[in-house]
């Protein structure tokens, strides 16, 4: 079964790894000055292809999103691609404008928040200009890797707007400096590696570029992919429900989750000592 699109490539390199790489095909040929807009099309595609992994890649364990640009993550939004605008010449009134607008960037939240959605943990190898959406993304990433020649900007106030896709959301609670993510997000400038990993954006920086750090993703993927597909999707599961939740909250959350997790056949096949354990592929087929 392919998952690709003309926007997205969609590789396994190891067994329950994907590689899921963004600016193929099409786009390379379209933008060969290593200019990116994310466009609605490109967007769309993005949530498209991390749903359908989660719902139909049944053996996939874990990903990595990288892109295949070298000297680019993201570069930033196409502005006259704004599809929540309404059509020229219409006569929508300002509520219903607003109502279109607003539906418009649930939308979008929704497809690049889209991996946090997954069973799986997925890991950004960031690398080169990460520009405005590339923040947005990899706030709702499980893992995040740089690259040593990665450039980082939340770069919204530079065009006028708030940055609304997940950045102000992901960042604050990721990241344990407030005042340094305030100042960045203020003013738009470039940081380094060495200040997203000081602030804990990301955990490592690998030295080099794409090759590198995609390298280093897939190592890490390797290690998670071989573990009980069951535990790593709880695991998932209660990291994201702690960080939106009180400790009591998460307690019964987890208690709750584990009545039935702890039921699983894995648990037997983790600590047999005959051996590396074989799992069971995490979705199965249902008669409904």
């Amino acid at each position: 079964m392919s998952f690709s699109t003309d926007y997205i490539q969609v590789s396994e390199p190891y067994p329950g790894v994907a590689h899921v790489e963004m600016n193929s095909g099409e786009l390379l040929a379209l933008f060969k000055s290593f200019v990116l807009k994310y466009t609605l099309r490109f967007w769309t595609e993005f949530g498209l292809v991390f749903t359908k992994l989660a719902q139909e890649g049944g053996h996939i364990r874990v990903a990595v999103l990288s892109s295949k640009l070298p000297k680019f993550f993201t570069a930033g939004l196409d502005l006259t691609d704004f599809g929540g605008s309404p059509p020229p010449g219409s006569e929508a009134d300002t509520a219903r404008q607003g109502m279109a607008i607003r539906n418009y960037l649930h939308d979008f939240q929704a497809a690049i928040g889209a991996t946090e959605k997954c069973h799986f943990p997925v890991i950004c190898a960031l690398h080169g200009h990460v520009i405005g959406l590339g923040c947005d993304m990899m706030g709702s990433c499980d893992v995040r890797y740089a690259a040593s020649n990665t450039s980082f900007t939340i770069k919204e106030v530079d065009v006028g707007l708030a940055a609304d896709i997940g950045s102000l959301a992901y960042l604050p609670k990721i990241g344990g400096n407030q005042s340094l993510l305030r100042e960045l997000a203020y003013t738009g400038r470039k940081f380094t590696p060495a200040e997203a990993l000081a602030v804990g954006f990301v955990s490592k920086v690998v030295e080099g570029g794409r090759d590198e750090v995609i390298t280093a993703a897939l190592e890490t993927a390797k290690t998670i992919a071989s573990k009980s597909p069951v535990a790593i999707s709880g695991t998932k599961r209660v990291l994201i429900h702690s960080r939106d939740h009180t400790v009591a909250d998460n307690l019964e959350y987890v208690a709750t989750w584990n009545a039935s997790a702890l039921q699983t056949e894995d648990i037997m096949s983790s600590v047999n000592p005959g051996g590396k354990p074989v799992f069971k592929p995490l979705r199965v087929g249902t008669k409904l």
